[in-house]
């Protein structure tokens, strides 16, 4: 009697384990078809920095910030495979940003120049057009362009391109944090010009502007907009290059464009 239960009971137990040598099984086999959390790839992120008071290029409406840089820098993100983030800070803050590591690319309507060059390498330029224009009160009569700026009040956004043009032209400059800025100056008559991009101008006296201010002259010639990013990132660059390029003969350039500049000249 006492033999007969010794092997069922054997029996039972051995049953028992190969049950539980199988679930275990079973269990490994699912854990093997779905990566664990810390498995899966993380998400690229570019970081770009801009100063967003620039409309059309950035700028904010409500809570968001919009324009044609915005948009075209989050179309090449997406090309390049990454996911953007967007930052808004002081114009004379980016490329301290960009060389601590804060940010990744610069989007914020620059020309390359000589002095900027020293601190950061650039893309090839995605807009081609504008040139720096004078920008008076509508009433002025004695400001024709930046051949009439000797000895004038002229205000300009700090650490831009139209400063240099304004000192070479012999003005009294008053350096100030945006266009904004500068805008409220000639309005208050604290002013008597300032000198900014020629797109900018134009979009601020369409968007109501003219009713105070006027543009005199011609504007510059063009010298192209860039984005710039740190001396080592020439692989991140060539990556830009490439996925402009891309965006320009897949349409969504144009698109873009013409969604904050009108048609595109043929």
């Amino acid at each position: 009697m006492f033999s007969l239960f010794k092997k069922i009971t054997s029996k039972k137990l051995a049953l028992s384990l190969m049950a539980g040598v199988l679930a275990v099984g079973l269990l490994a086999g699912c854990g093997t078809d779905q990566k664990s959390g810390s498995d899966q790839p993380k998400e690229k992120i570019l970081r770009v920095g801009s100063e967003t008071t620039f409309p059309p290029f950035e700028f904010t409406e409500g809570d968001k910030y919009v324009g044609f840089d915005v948009d075209l820098a989050d179309a090449l993100a997406k090309k390049m495979g990454y996911k953007m983030e967007f930052k808004s800070m002081g114009f004379d803050a980016l490329i301290p940003a960009l060389q601590s590591n804060d940010i990744d690319m610069i989007a914020a309507g620059i020309n390359a120049t000589p002095e900027r060059a020293k601190a950061v390498i650039f893309s090839e330029p995605y807009f081609k057009e504008g040139g720096f224009i004078v920008v008076v009160n509508k009433n002025n009569t004695t400001i024709n362009g930046l051949a009439d700026l000797k000895g004038k009040k002229v205000v300009t956004q700090i650490g831009t391109i139209p400063t240099d043009m304004a000192k070479k032209a012999g003005a009294q400059v008053k350096e100030v944090d945006t266009n904004s800025q500068a805008f409220n100056e000639l309005k208050a008559g604290t002013a008597d010009a300032t000198i900014l991009d020629n797109a900018v101008a134009m979009y601020y006296l369409k968007q109501g502007g003219n009713a105070d201010l006027k543009m005199v002259g011609q504007p510059t010639d063009p010298e192209g907009t860039v984005w710039a990013f740190r001396k080592s990132d020439t692989a991140l660059r060539d990556q830009a290059n490439k996925a402009l390029e891309e965006l320009k003969a897949d349409g969504t350039y144009q698109k873009i464009y013409e969604k904050w500049f009108g048609p595109m000249k043929k």
